[in-house]
């Protein structure tokens, strides 16, 4: 399982990782593949009962317990409802997302909204906090968080402690910056949004510089 992932596994191999052991004469995997051909099925083993699956030898209560708090663990999480991720369409989606966590900062901070293709927000990294000027943000920093994601495209969100969103000259070199490192790692800067109190500025909109984003759809309002 260490080697290959848990997908290269047979049932019976999984079954037997969750029994740990065998018995006396057969192995942990003989056993898993007794109590497959007892059931006839991986679905009729999951709804078995404690005694049922005590009947095989080998499976005592404490491994009968062990498997069935598996398959419990299976229905729930296929129970779950699909996980719903916002998507951003036009600045202002982006802004929403941000602003009741941003515009009372005291503190200047940079957010990632990192998105899939179908511009949908995969999640929101920090990566700086702090003044932008004195500290200035290193790609490596963006697109470390952007590849670990698979993300394929990123939105630079920060905020003003003034309350005031327009740009500094330090934000549209950063901008421009990450923009051009943006185009050679091939995951584009769709835009910059700055957060003031209760209002912002989006870069893409008033005009700043942004290397080519893909040919796909990829960017907001553009």
């Amino acid at each position: 399982m260490l080697a290959g992932g848990p997908g290269a596994l047979s049932a019976a191999e999984l079954v037997a990782v969750l029994l740990r052991t065998g018995s006396r004469t057969r192995s942990a995997l003989e056993v898993a593949t007794d109590l497959l051909c007892a059931h006839g099925t991986l679905e009729r083993l999951a709804g078995a009962s404690p005694g049922e699956l005590r009947q095989t030898g080998g499976v005592g209560e404490v491994k009968a317990l062990h498997l069935l708090a598996a398959f419990e663990l299976g229905r729930r999480l296929g129970a779950t409802p699909a996980r719903v991720r916002p998507a951003v369409r036009r600045p202002a989606d982006a802004a929403a997302l941000v602003m009741p966590d941003l515009r009372f900062r005291e503190t200047e901070c940079l957010w990632l909204l990192l998105l899939n293709t179908k511009n949908e927000v995969l999640d929101r990294i920090e990566v700086s906090r702090g003044g932008l000027a004195s500290s200035p943000v290193h790609p490596r920093e963006v697109f470390r968080a952007a590849l670990r994601h698979s993300a394929a495209g990123v939105i630079l969100v920060h905020n003003h402690p003034s309350g005031d969103p327009m740009p500094s000259r330090a934000d549209l070199a950063m901008t421009a910056r990450l923009s051009r490192a943006g185009s050679v790692m091939g995951i584009p800067i769709i835009d910059h949004i700055i957060i003031g109190d209760g209002r912002y500025v989006s870069l893409r909109e008033r005009g700043a510089r942004f290397d080519p984003v893909p040919t796909r759809e990829r960017s907001v309002d553009t």
